[in-house]
């Protein structure tokens, strides 16, 4: 099974959900799963596309706020560990239902502690948090150690393709971000039969991601459009 990994670094908020809908949009013609590692130049928060700006924005004091191509709630970033995982239509990710699917990305990442010698659980049920603290409860099969929430995600399936998009908020152990993403490389060998190899974007999928930044994630009217 063949998957690229995308180092992205650090990059500013619009262009990080420009980044992760534009994989999405080129999964019917690269036809391989992308796994994206990146990090923020500022605090920001994300929100699910399908979620209230004014609400949201009385939930959460941080900015900017970006609206997300995916589901889910409110996430605040700074210094989590996030990541993306893009999947074409028609590969066995993209056929899970949503349930599976998401137990499967955390079930991933729980493997990649392990390989760190960090002992995680998923999350056997639901624990209520209050409005706009993503971290605080938890849902099914979400990452827990020691009892406390250290990653969620959330997903958009449509006929472009399946896209995670994760983070993580690394345990108070002595873990580096660039073993946890080596980690995850290791494991997916491992476990799955993953084959690496590096991405490196064409000149179409750039234009892409430029004209989201550009046109979409940078703009009040997208962020604040319901």
């Amino acid at each position: 099974m063949n998957f690229f990994v995308l180092p992205a670094g650090i990059c500013d908020p619009a262009l990080n959900m420009a980044w992760d809908e534009a994989l999405l949009v080129a999964m019917p013609r690269l036809q391989t799963p992308v796994l994206r590692f990146y990090g923020w130049t500022e605090r920001a928060a994300t929100f699910g596309y399908f979620q209230r700006y004014a609400e949201v924005a009385q939930l959460i004091h941080l900015r900017p706020l970006i609206r997300r191509p995916t589901g889910g709630g409110i996430v605040p970033h700074a210094a989590d560990w996030t990541y993306s995982a893009a999947f074409p239509p028609g590969h066995e990710w993209y056929l899970l239902k949503a349930e599976e699917s998401y137990r499967r990305i955390h079930d991933w990442v729980r493997l990649a502690f392990a390989e760190l010698g960090v002992v995680t659980e998923l999350a056997p049920c639901c624990q209520k948090s209050l409005p706009g603290q993503c971290f605080v409860g938890h849902e099914k099969f979400d990452l827990l150690w020691q009892g406390k929430k250290i990653a969620g995600a959330a997903q958009r399936r449509n006929l472009m393709g399946l896209l995670i998009q994760g983070s993580v908020q690394p345990p108070p152990v002595k873990l580096s971000r660039a073993d946890w993403e080596t980690a995850m490389q290791t494991v997916a060998a491992k476990q799955f039969g993953v084959q690496w190899s590096e991405f490196v974007p064409d000149p179409p999928l750039l234009a892409e991601v430029e004209k989201l930044r550009s046109e979409k994630y940078s703009q009040a009217a997208f962020n604040q459009k319901r």
